[in-house]
């Protein structure tokens, strides 16, 4: 039986298909941003001819597929969303717009007010109030509510986002309301804030919701469309989509909480990352995720991932709980321009699939990373893709030129530009989660993948001052391969303020015992198998205005008061992180969390190669390293374990391409990645 694992990226479609000997045979097609489920069968089309067999045969051999997703993504920061309505508590329709008081960048005077997802003639205050403990201070006045909706019937909205004040202590008007406009509009996606973010904070759980209600139509038909299309071509088995959170998750689940799903696509890298780190023995590596269109960047710090909430999504709020990536807009796409002071930019503009780089023969004109790498000689314009696609040189050194007109240089001088300022965009990208953090870089590895990254890392590597560079076999489709290894998560948070000092730790047991077991029910919805929980606590001193993440492993919860040992646990956490902490002070607990997580059957390892002779080069390229000068090119896959190559030297493989320097030398794996002394 096969486990496949999809990724839909702004510019290539990746697939990996393993077997259960850990055999892994890979894919990858242009990416369909008008319909992306249509790249997806043209996938699986191009694996089942890998495979040999008919695409009904390969579905059939097909227990599970795991598939990351941009579409929620694109929705979002690219504004082509749902029509939303908003209802919420008479008198706070503004929340969404006065956000918390602050601009993100406060001292820019002339800093636009963010472009808002709800227009505020769709934003309805409703007649009914709730107070902070619960309860009704107003109740739901249905007369109001059904004038709100009526405005929104004629505005002809596609969702709905409702979020009452404190519906996270008691959510009963928002049922109400939800029971309403299913017989009133229903058509209309429907987005309750008790249901995707029942926690206090006005401003993130009025931004999540709507959120979620902006990006969840368009997701959920995507979903329904692929789910149609895989059945028709003949898939009986589960399809899971990984969340933001690094978790997988069935269809229904997806479609229901979709702006869990706005960071789909990096999660899998990360996911993968977190495998490969087992697989190397390593627990500390830097993700380098260089695709065609952005580069996605984090920590795997002791072989764990970070995980955060509140963080920011073109300019939106998102609160619920994801991965820490860091996003640039540095991708083999990126293009190259220069500014009226004479300055060379790179990104964050992308030349994306369509019609991509100039290199790409599909009309594009605009310098791009690609075309640069093509004019330096990295790339073999005969064997793009395997030989799949053939690169457009001419084109390339056409589009360069104009770029070296603008900086009055020559083409090649242009297209060194182009690769020196990226790779100085993206070693920018690496400080911002590590050097900014309080992090030495220089105590990591740096793992890359993508497509793109194999020509750039032991350049970003060097200004880094990092002294090792990992490259699986499966790096140009690491992220959907790495989605194979997650497992299904279901999150539940409950709001619960109050002074550790003041609490009651059997009331604590008891409001984890109630999130695990919603969490268990809503996993037993379409998984029987073996299940474990997570539990964590966000937790601050008393005149703090930010909660810290407290991982609650470990706890004994059979004592009757585990309390002490979780404000403790809160002490050495706030310490570790700040430097200090203030163990005279009572902690405020304000949010429990509880992930229940679904084990699924792992990735089976990667076979271990048998000894053989080390392989010769398959042929020699002419490059450009200061200078013009030629080099040894080697066939990745045929790489013998324990191998050396010396820099320069480029290792390329069906999908991916490695430049070593004069200063580089990589050694095979027993599973035959690269691994890089730079």
């Amino acid at each position: 039986m096969l486990k496949i694992g999809i990724d839909v990226g702004g510019t290539f479609t990746d697939l990996v298909a393993v077997d259960e000997a850990g055999r892994s045979t890979l894919a990858k097609v242009a990416s369909t941003p008008e319909d992306p489920s249509v790249g997806v069968m043209a996938g699986l089309d191009r694996l089942a001819d890998l495979l040999g067999m008919p695409r009904t045969e390969l579905l059939g051999q097909t227990e599970r597929i795991v598939h990351g997703t941009t579409v929620a993504t694109n929705a979002l920061l690219e504004h082509k969303g749902a029509k939303v309505g908003l209802l919420t508590t008479e008198g706070h329709r503004d929340v969404i717009e006065m956000r918390e008081g602050l601009k993100d960048d406060r001292y820019n005077l002339r800093m636009p007010p963010p472009v808002q997802l709800v227009p505020r003639a769709l934003r309805l205050g409703v007649k009914e109030r709730m107070r902070a403990d619960g309860r009704v201070e107003i109740p739901l006045d249905r007369g109001s509510l059904d004038a709100a909706i009526a405005e929104l019937r004629r505005a002809k909205v596609e969702a709905v986002a409702v979020c009452y004040l404190h519906a996270y202590r008691d959510p009963r008007h928002e049922r109400e309301t939800a029971a309403v406009l299913a017989g009133a509009l229903p058509d209309v996606y429907v987005s309750l804030s008790s249901d995707v973010f029942p926690q206090i904070k006005e401003f993130d759980r009025v931004s999540t919701t709507v959120v979620n209600a902006y990006v969840g139509p368009a997701l959920s038909r995507y979903l329904h469309r692929l789910e149609q299309r895989l059945k028709e071509a003949g898939y009986r088995g589960p399809t899971l989509i990984i969340q933001s959170h690094g978790g997988v998750a069935p269809i229904a689940e997806a479609g229901r909480l979709a702006a869990g799903g706005v960071l789909s696509g990096p999660a899998g890298g990360v996911a993968g990352s977190r495998y490969s780190a087992t697989l190397l023995g390593s627990d500390n590596l830097i993700p380098f995720d260089m695709g065609g269109t952005s580069t996605d960047i984090c920590l795997i710090v002791d072989g764990e991932p970070a995980l955060v909430s509140g963080r920011g999504v073109g300019g939106h709020r998102l609160a619920l709980n994801s991965l820490d990536i860091v996003s640039l807009g540095a991708g083999g796409g990126s293009i190259g321009r220069v500014d009226t002071g004479g300055i060379l930019h790179v990104g964050p503009e992308s030349a994306g699939a369509m019609p991509g780089p100039a290199c790409y023969g599909r009309g594009g004109t605009l310098p791009t990373v690609t075309d640069a790498n093509l004019v330096l000689g990295y790339l073999d314009p005969a064997h793009f893709l395997g030989g799949a696609s053939r690169l457009d040189a001419v084109a390339a050194g056409a589009a360069l030129d104009r770029l070296a007109a603008e900086l009055n240089v020559d083409r090649v001088a242009a297209a060194e530009g182009v690769h020196r300022v990226v790779n100085t965009n993206m070693a920018e990208g690496i400080r911002l989660v590590s050097v900014r953090r309080g992090v030495d870089p220089r105590k990591f590895a740096l793992l890359s993948f993508g497509g793109a990254a194999g020509l750039h890392v032991t350049d970003v590597a060097r200004q880094l001052d990092l002294t090792r560079v990992v490259v699986p076999r499966v790096a140009a489709v690491l992220s959907a391969w790495g989605m194979l290894a997650t497992d299904l998560r279901f999150e539940v948070s409950r709001t619960h303020i109050g002074d550790t000092g003041r609490l009651d730790g059997a009331e604590i047991k008891r409001l984890f015992a109630e999130m695990e077991a919603e969490g268990l029910a809503r996993l037993r919805g379409s998984f029987d198998g073996p299940a474990r929980v997570q539990r964590g606590v966000e937790m601050r001193y008393g005149e703090q205005i930010f909660e810290i993440t407290v991982p609650l492993d470990g706890i004994d919860w059979a004592v009757d008061d585990p309390l002490p040992e979780i404000v403790q646990l809160f002490h050495n956490r706030h310490e570790s992180l700040y430097t200090y902490a203030l163990r005279e002070q009572d902690a405020v607990l304000v949010n429990a969390r509880a992930a229940v997580i679904g084990v699924l059957p792992g990735v089976p390892q990667e076979p271990v190669r048998g000894a053989a002779a080390d392989a010769a080069p398959v042929s020699e390229r002419r490059i450009w390293l200061r200078g013009w000068t030629n080099v040894p090119v080697f066939d990745f896959d045929a790489l013998a374990p324990g191998q050396a190559i010396a820099g320069p030297a480029i290792v390329e493989s069906a999908m991916t391409t490695v430049l070593l320097t004069p200063s580089d030398r990589a050694t095979v794996t027993p599973h035959g990645w690269l691994d890089i002394a730079v």
